[in-house]
C-alpha cells in the first residue's frame, strides 16, 4: 500500500483503490482551512493516477464522516481563496470531475458538508449507526448549489426541501429508503462492503466508466452555475446580522433570534 504525507488527511492506494480519510476525530472531521487544501490535492492525486480505478472518502474514528465547516475556524482567518474563503466550490467541482466512482464510506455523523459531499460522491455505502441531515437555516448558513438543488435530484423536492428547512436528522435506514444512500450494512462489515464494491469496479473498463460519468454529470451541470451564483450570494448574507446571529447562538448555546434581528436590521435599514 502507497501512502502520501498530510497532516489532516490520511491517504493510501491499494488494489487499484485510492482511500482519502479525513483525520481529524476530535473534530468530528471538521473541515478546517488546511483540510480543504489537502484534499484538493488528494483528490487531484488520485483523480489523475492510472493505478486508481476508484475513489473512497471517509472520516476517522468511528463517530462521523464530516460534519462540514469547522466551526473553531475564525472566519477572519478563512478569506484564503474561494468564494466564501475557502474553496469548498473547488472541492465539490474535483467530486464530481474526476473520471472514475468517488465512494462516501460513512461511518457516524454526515452532517452539513458532510452531507454534502456524501451527497455529491457518485455513490455513497453506510454503517447502520449513521446519521445523515443539514443544518444550515439552524446556524446561518445554505449551501446554495449542489448541497440543495442536487439534493433534490437525488432525493426528490419534497424530501429536500424539508431536509433543509427543517434541519432535522436522518438514519441510515430512512437515507437509504429516500435514495441518498446505496446501502446500508452493519458496522462491522463497512469496510469489507466498500473494498467489494471497489474490487468490482476495478474490474470494469476505466474509459467506459469515464464516458459514463461524464454523461450523468452532463444532466445536471447547470447546477455549478447555480452554485457559483448561490455562493456568491452567501458571501453577502455571512456579513448580515442575521448570520452573525447563528454564529453567535452557537458559540452561546442558546437559541438562535434570526427573525428578531432580520427586523431589526430592517429598521435601521
Amino acid at each position: 500500500m502507497t501512502e502520501t504525507s498530510y497532516e489532516d488527511l490520511i491517504y493510501g492506494v491499494k488494489d487499484n483503490v485510492a482511500t482519502i480519510t479525513v483525520n481529524r476525530p476530535e473534530r468530528m472531521n471538521a473541515f478546517r482551512v488546511n483540510t480543504y487544501f489537502e484534499m484538493i490535492d488528494a483528490l487531484t492525486r488520485a483523480s489523475w493516477d492510472d493505478d486508481v480505478a476508484a475513489i473512497v472518502i471517509t472520516g476517522a474514528g468511528g463517530r462521523a464522516f464530516g460534519v462540514g465547516g469547522d466551526s473553531g475556524d475564525k472566519k477572519s482567518g478563512r478569506a484564503v481563496r474561494g468564494t466564501l474563503g475557502v474553496p469548498v466550490e473547488e472541492i465539490h467541482s474535483l467530486i464530481r470531475d474526476a473520471p472514475k466512482p468517488i465512494i462516501a464510506k460513512v461511518n457516524g455523523y454526515a452532517i452539513g458538508g458532510g452531507n454534502v459531499i456524501a451527497t455529491i460522491c457518485d455513490m455513497t455505502i453506510a454503517s447502520d449507526k449513521s446519521v445523515f441531515g443539514q443544518v444550515g437555516p439552524k446556524v446561518g448558513s445554505v449551501d446554495p448549489g449542489f448541497g440543495t438543488a442536487y439534493l433534490a435530484r437525488i432525493i426528490g423536492e419534497k424530501k429536500a426541501r424539508e431536509m433543509w428547512y427543517l434541519c432535522r436528522r436522518y438514519s441510515a435506514q430512512e437515507a437509504l429508503e429516500m435514495g441518498l444512500v446505496n446501502k446500508v450494512v452493519p458496522e462491522e462489515d463497512l469496510d469489507s462492503e466498500v473494498d467489494a464494491w471497489c474490487a468490482e469496479i476495478v474490474e470494469r473498463s476505466p474509459t467506459a466508466i469515464a464516458i459514463a460519468k461524464r454523461s450523468f454529470n452532463a444532466d445536471s451541470e447547470n447546477i455549478r452555475g447555480i452554485a457559483n451564483m448561490g455562493f456568491q450570494t452567501v458571501a453577502h448574507y455571512y456579513a448580515t446580522d442575521e448570520a452573525k446571529e447563528g454564529g453567535k447562538a452557537f458559540r452561546e448555546k442558546r437559541k438562535p433570534e434570526f427573525r428578531k434581528v432580520l427586523k431589526q436590521s430592517k429598521s435601521q435599514g
